[in-house]
């Protein structure tokens, strides 16, 4: 079933009840969302219209359905008032079990972190990407987010890139640092100020024998950095500057993977020989 209402305000209303799916969401938390400064006088009777009509809308939806039915039960209460449950202070957005794009996401993206802990840069390469997959653009985009929407598209922002670190991190750890160079170049081009991505970038390119071009990367970050915020890089990242420097100003190219900072290398000890790495 899929619902898509026109108006602006019933589509808020129903990423935020998505957004806690299968949880109570209050009155108050529905009216800061779509009146920050304050609802107006009625606006508690507009708030309760917006909920009518998105039960119009679920009710439409449930007549073209398939009346087919896999979960026992789910039948008998397959009605719009029980998909949007008035609750005692609010709403609350049923389920009824079915899939939700950010459960799937957090599952898999939990399963390829545990993967990452354990030492299984295979399992975690596999697991982090089926997470990364589940995206298709900006989350909610084509809503008008209030502040509780903001924050919630914030938080999976968060996290969509500290996936995208761990996933760029177990490929380096397996070895495709060239199979990443055209991605993460990408990827740094569109986050400017995202050090663990520049640092990702950076490490390939020294792995693929191009240290005059991971400097560049590098000085693009500072001046970046410089400009949005007036910091220079962590002291993390000048290790690795350094380092690739050392690289570049030795005459003879080593045969194995240069030495590079621990908290920058993907390569965990005793798991993939540098060598077999570089």
């Amino acid at each position: 079933m899929s619902i898509t209402p026109t108006a602006a305000a019933p589509r808020q209303l129903l990423a935020l009840l998505t957004a806690s799916a299968d949880q109570v969401v209050p009155v108050t938390v529905l009216t800061e969302e779509l009146w920050p400064s304050g609802a107006p006088r009625g606006g508690r009777a507009e708030l309760q219209g917006h909920i009518a009509e998105l039960r119009a809308l679920i009710a439409g939806a449930l007549r073209g359905a398939d009346p087919t039915e896999p979960r026992p039960g789910w039948s008998e209460r397959r009605t719009a008032d029980a998909i949007l449950v008035s609750q005692p202070g609010g709403y609350r957005l049923d389920t009824g079990g079915g899939a939700h794009d950010v459960w799937q996401f957090e599952r898999a993206a939990g399963a390829g972190y545990r993967a990452m802990e354990a030492g299984d840069l295979s399992r975690a390469a596999l697991r982090l990407g089926e997470a990364l997959a589940l995206w298709r653009g900006e989350p909610y985009a084509g809503v008008a987010a209030g502040p509780r929407l903001r924050r919630e598209i914030e938080r999976l922002e968060t996290s969509r890139l500290s996936v995208l670190d761990q996933w760029v991190e177990a490929q380096l750890g397996l070895g495709r640092h060239a199979e990443l160079l055209s991605e993460l170049s990408g990827l740094v081009a569109r986050y400017r100020t995202n050090e663990p991505l520049h640092a990702h970038y950076m490490v390939a390119l020294l792995r693929c024998g191009q240290p005059d071009e991971a400097l560049t990367v590098y000085e693009r970050l500072r001046l970046a950095l410089k400009g949005e915020s007036g910091m220079e890089p962590s002291a993390r990242l000048r290790r690795l500057q350094r380092s690739v420097l050392a690289v570049r100003n030795t005459a003879i190219r080593p045969v194995y993977a240069p030495r590079i900072p621990a908290q920058y290398s993907p390569v965990r000890a005793g798991l993939v020989p540098a060598g077999s790495v570089g």
